[in-house]
């Protein structure tokens, strides 16, 4: 990615192209940084929550379209952000807000992306954007503006198609190893608030500050670690449980030794979205990529234990692919899927029989989005009260 800053204005006048890898482009102007950047090509189809979107470690690499047509009304706070910067590699907005509106707001948007150096497009057709992806797929993109798009020399449009080569240059999301790339790098604890009831020790594969906070509002001392934390660094911290947090990447690159070693403990362990895809493998099931994944704050899921259906925050571009219709043998006990996208029938949760064990897809801890899945945090306390019994 590279960048230069210039004022609000004179950024706004310049051209911008967003090429797709299989050879069709937008154009639009620039917004944020000015420069050139790459990534996957996805789309999210949250109305709101733009901030902590961008801050979900979980879009490390990839290059955000957002089907909401006005982006940035509310501008940016310092209360919002999910993790310490933004993650996606560019952004892709239709209308921008010329003006934030909002009590809490300190900067604009755009001020924020070219702060943060990322490069930006608005003015797209992103309706039109997001119904190729739809049909053809999340791919690689690139975004160009100013000396990327024009040359130092201003004379004229770089040729289309050194910029499609360039594109095509850009790493695949598939075979992708991205966690420790957005992880912490040393062990941090977040304090139980009010009467301290357990111990968690968390894997950080991309995790966002809003989830300890979850379940530190239930007692909990969560313990944050590394994602390249060895099995003994975990039960270091003496926990009552384990959390494998979401995070980027394709998860078949993963390193599963941490996780199939808290299962022969029998430790009480809940997985959410990355999390969710490396249970899935320890458990001996495969995973696979989406045609082009699910993000939003408003994907319907049905929960098969109870038959409820929940609307819920997703971030995810790979799934597990395991049997809906019955209940599989594994190295450790029986396991079932214990939730499913009614959209599409993928496997959205994954429930242990014989083992305090079980995972989910997307994101309960809801920042942004519903809070119609918060439950699961209660359900992970009440395996680390049944097992302290």
């Amino acid at each position: 990615m590279t960048t230069s800053t210039r004022g609000s204005a004179q950024r706004a006048a310049l051209p911008a192209v967003l090429v797709l890898e299989d050879g069709r482009t937008f154009r639009g102007r620039a917004y944020g940084a000015v420069g050139e950047t790459f990534g996957e090509a996805v789309f999210s189809t949250g109305m709101t929550g733009y901030q902590e979107t961008l801050t979900d470690p979980s879009y490390h690499r990839q290059v955000v379209v957002m089907t909401a047509p006005h982006i940035g009304n509310t501008g940016v706070n310092d209360e919002d952000p999910e993790s310490r910067r933004i993650w996606v590699s560019g952004y892709v907005v239709r209308d921008p807000a010329r003006t934030p509106s909002n009590w809490r707001s300190r900067r604009s948007l755009d001020e924020e992306l070219v702060a943060q150096g990322v490069v930006g497009i608005s003015g797209v057709d992103t309706r039109a954007l997001t119904r190729h992806l739809r049909e053809r797929g999340a791919m690689r993109v690139g975004i160009f503006s100013g000396e990327a798009l024009t040359g130092a020399s201003g004379a004229g449009p770089a040729d289309e198609a050194a910029l499609l080569a360039r594109v095509r240059q850009a790493p695949e999301m598939t075979g992708a190893d991205l966690s420790a790339e957005v992880a912490t790098e040393r062990t941090y604890i977040v304090p139980a608030i009010g009467t301290k009831r357990f111990t968690v020790a968390a894997l950080d594969l991309g995790i966002k500050g809003m989830t300890p906070h979850r379940l530190a509002e239930r007692g909990i001392e969560v313990h944050v670690l590394p994602a390249t934390a060895t099995l003994d660094e975990v039960y270091a911290a003496g926990p009552d449980g384990v959390f494998l947090s979401n995070g980027p990447g394709d998860p078949a690159t993963a390193d599963l030794s941490v996780v199939k070693g808290v299962l022969e403990r029998g430790t009480p362990l809940f997985g959410i979205c990355f999390g969710n895809q490396l249970l899935g493998r320890a458990l001996g099931f495969g995973t696979y990529k989406l045609k082009y994944g699910h993000r939003g704050i408003n994907q319907p899921v049905q929960d098969r234990t109870t038959g409820k259906v929940e609307v819920t925050a997703h971030n995810h571009g790979f799934a597990v692919d395991a049997p809906l219709d019955r209940v599989s043998d594994t190295p450790y006990g029986r396991a079932e899927v214990s939730h499913v996208c009614l959209n599409d029938n993928v496997v959205e949760g994954l429930r242990m029989l014989d083992r305090p064990v079980f995972s989910v897809q997307y994101h309960p801890e809801a920042a942004a989005g519903p809070h119609d899945a918060a439950y699961l945090f209660d359900r992970f306390v009440s395996l680390m009260e049944g097992q302290r019994a």
